[in-house]
């Protein structure tokens, strides 16, 4: 839970987040509780695998950022580790704090009892020193085969480094063989008929499982790594990227835009961005899902010197799913935001209008323009009637006369070839129209409708901020910025209206370039038919890999010499230009 400043004030968890959430806003509460809720502006969430995964990042999260309303985890977790103290003649014992004194710690443990019940266990088959040292006899635990005899005589450290390693392994997860000697000795006790003997050892084998298990917040690999997954739908992209440090998940960061082109293309530049950041730290190893080809993990490879892997099993690959989860509900989430806001639209039609100072509006047509450097140029208008989307009236628009990026030249024919067409068909006119791209498009669409449609139709400019959101609106001769309250139906109705057109345009765009790339390229091709197309798409599936293969593969595959060799050094120019193209706009970014 977040405050006004989006400082971290409460970390909880829960089974059932909706039930958890409401039983802060539906009862009266008095003290700390009354007050954290007071201050409550904003909610953050991570979904885990289990309840202890939960325990184990809100204790993580806890530590680390020490909120003001959390009391009972701020100093330790309030549940034991099991340690391996560092001693000559070393102990194994409980402990309730992690200190810098050379032990090993192995936990925290939400199930105390568990813990214990373990403890005595591991004393009883793996016995380091139980007594308080050497006092010339051998003590009960040594008789009873719990000791190695440090009470009496020196123990070769040896032995002890021998019974260690074997409590670390067990404690790391590594319980198949000890659970089966105990499961064969409760088979054999039940057919004995000792039941009581039995019953021991069936909840041994319960309190082990419950200590032991492994999970994916805490893990026993040191090395630092980020783990980047994504999930796209609907043209916007949601990434997740979680740091793992000092073998905890210490941190998340998530990020959510419209894209244009392919999400592996996407994440790979967001990824050479990322660490481009000033004071951005480089970890050991960064996991990226399988979808992510090795041609593209090795070109992030070389510009960040850093290996870059698929994980494949086990905690990694865990933790990489867990990720992949959490970007798809952040995206659901803001769809369903989305759909919300469209039942929060009384009144928000007449605010934009007192605002402008015009009469009462009922229909806006917005506009924006999508493009990939300078390729595949198209131009998208959305409809909103009485403050909700009207998609059957939805237009998208293949630009004709512009060739290269240039928005006044976009925004002039886009909106000549609307307004003609509605003063053709006699059709209403929009009582307002809204550019996605400020100043420049709102007196380009201005310019036409007034000097070569001769029609007087209001005309606005949703102005962004630095963070590509939605600011303002921007009217008059003097492009004038009207302060709109960031809190009001209004501006929400804005916002939506912003996003709406803007996912229209990229999405629209998307389907255009992707029904323009690979195939529809190799049909450029001189000698390149549909039958040829389908086998290079079927063998390689990719422009780099067949300008890598060599002219002979392409002959065997049915190409004929000649267009075998126009295939190789066609698309071999193609991957060329592509690679200048990406090096330029990341030479771009690095400049901005």
């Amino acid at each position: 839970m977040k405050d006004i400043n989006g400082k971290i004030i409460y970390v909880g968890k829960a089974k059932n987040l909706k039930n958890r959430v409401r039983s802060y806003f539906k009862s009266s509460h008095e003290g700390k509780t009354a007050q954290l809720v007071a201050h409550i502006v904003d909610f953050e969430t991570i979904v885990t695998s289990t309840d202890k995964e939960a325990f184990l990042l809100e204790i993580t999260l806890i530590q680390k950022h020490q909120p003001y309303y959390n009391i009972k985890l701020k100093r330790g977790t309030g549940y034991p580790y099991i340690k391996i103290t560092h001693e000559r003649d070393p102990r194994i014992i409980i402990a309730n704090d992690v200190k810098h004194d050379g032990g090993y710690y192995f936990g925290p443990y939400p199930n105390v009892y568990a813990a214990e019940e373990t403890l005595h266990f591991l004393q009883k088959v793996y016995p380091l020193r139980r007594c308080s040292g050497y006092q010339g006899r051998p003590c009960l635990y040594y008789h009873m085969g719990q000791c190695l005899g440090a009470c009496f005589k020196e123990v070769p450290e040896s032995a002890y480094d021998e019974q260690i390693k074997r409590i670390k392994s067990f404690l790391n997860g590594n319980t198949a063989r000890v659970i089966k000697h105990l499961q064969t000795q409760m088979k054999e006790a039940a057919a004995s008929l000792e039941f009581e003997r039995a019953a021991d050892l069936r909840d041994q084998l319960h309190y082990i499982d419950v200590t032991v298990e492994k999970q994916k917040i805490i893990s026993n690999d040191q090395t630092p790594r980020d783990i980047f997954n994504f999930y796209l739908d609907k043209g916007w992209l949601s990434i997740q990227v979680f740091f793992v440090r000092q073998a905890r998940l210490m941190k998340r960061e998530k990020r959510l835009f419209p894209v244009v082109s392919t999400a592996p293309e996407e994440m790979q530049t967001f990824i050479m961005q990322f660490y481009n950041r000033k004071n951005a730290v480089l970890p050991r190893e960064i996991l990226v899902p399988s979808s992510i080809d090795e041609d593209t993990r090795e070109s992030i490879e070389d510009v960040l010197n850093v290996p870059v892997n698929v994980p494949q099993r086990g905690v990694r690959r865990d933790l990489m799913e867990m990720a992949g989860k959490n970007a798809r509900l952040v995206l659901e989430e803001k769809f369903r935001l989305l759909e919300l806001d469209e039942h929060k639209t009384t009144g928000a039609m007449q605010e934009i209008a007192d605002a402008l100072g015009l009469p009462p509006v009922s229909k806006i047509e917005a506009f924006d323009h999508s493009h990939e450097q300078g390729a595949d140029l198209v131009s998208a208008m959305v409809v909103f009637e009485n403050g909700r989307p009207n998609k059957k009236l939805y237009r998208k628009y293949k630009l004709r006369t512009v060739d290269h990026a240039d928005e006044t030249a976009s925004t002039m024919e886009v909106i000549r070839r609307r307004y003609t067409r509605l003063l053709k068909e006699h059709t209403d006119m929009p009582d307002l129209i809204l550019m996605d791209g400020g100043a420049i498009q709102m007196n380009a669409a201005k310019d036409v409708l007034e000097n070569e449609l001769g029609l007087d139709i209001p005309v606005a400019g949703m102005v962004k901020n630095d963070h590509h959101r939605t600011a303002d609106l921007m009217f008059g001769e003097d492009d004038e910025h009207l302060n709109l309250d960031p809190k009001s139906q209004g501006f929400y109705l804005l916002q939506r209206i912003q996003d709406e057109v803007h996912r229209f345009a990229i999405t629209f765009h998307r389907q255009l370039h992707n029904k323009n790339s690979l195939s529809s390229r190799l049909d450029q091709i001189q000698g390149v038919g549909p039958k040829t197309r389908a086998k290079l798409l079927k063998k390689y599936g990719s422009l780099k890999k067949i300008a890598a293969a060599p002219v002979s593969d392409l002959h065997e595959l049915g190409l004929s010499e000649t267009v075998a060799q126009t295939v190789h050094v066609a698309v071999a120019a193609m991957v060329t230009g592509e690679a200048q193209q990406s090096l330029s706009y990341l030479d771009r970014q690095q400049t901005i």
